[in-house]
């Protein structure tokens, strides 16, 4: 009966570990929402990383998180590192990419629960009733994220996570008066 168990759990085991080597390395997050405002006022939000505690879902998730902001105070450069509890982790966000009310590209290095480093990228596109912005996170997962993904539902975890974040940017947003027409 314990070498039938055992062979059970290998079996088990070795079922898993072929599932899980064969899921994608490379994964893909994104959610997007329209805001009635202007690109231009929308993408300060973004584009300043002391603009987040505002909106972010994850500052919510830890009043206490330690945060550090370095660089220049907006834009190419500007840097933001968070350590918090376990729900938040630790890591650092770098904006590498800034082109006025269009795009901000961020890397985004996780230093705890899990390594690892990936790619953020948010979108202000006009649209007739004000701005579609577009919240992405790309990456590549090792076997151990792999594994991690196995059993819960990134998409859907992160994914809640930018509608809380856009929903809350656009409440921001929306209750700014808007800039003035050039």
């Amino acid at each position: 009966m314990i070498v039938g168990i055992g062979i059970g759990v290998s079996l088990a085991v070795a079922t898993i570990v072929v599932r899980v080597s064969r899921q994608p390395a490379a994964f893909r997050i994104e959610r997007s929402t329209l805001i009635s405002a202007k690109p231009q006022d929308v993408f300060p939000l973004v584009n300043d990383f002391h603009n987040w505690p505002g909106w972010s879902p994850w500052a919510k998730l830890d009043p206490k998180m330690v945060v550090t902001y370095d660089g220049p105070a907006s834009g190419v450069g500007a840097s933001y590192a968070w350590i918090g509890n376990k729900k938040v982790g630790s890591g650092r966000m770098t904006i590498e990419d800034s082109q006025a009310a269009r795009r901000v590209g961020l890397q985004l290095q996780f230093f705890s629960p899990l390594k690892a480093t990936n790619m953020g990228e948010f979108k202000f596109e006009p649209a007739a009733q004000g701005t579609r912005v577009t919240w992405t996170m790309t990456g590549t997962r090792d076997f151990v994220a792999k594994l991690f993904a196995f059993f819960v539902d990134i998409e859907k975890m992160v994914g809640g996570d930018f509608e809380k974040g856009l929903a809350a940017m656009k409440a921001i947003a929306e209750s700014k008066p808007a800039s003035p027409t050039a």
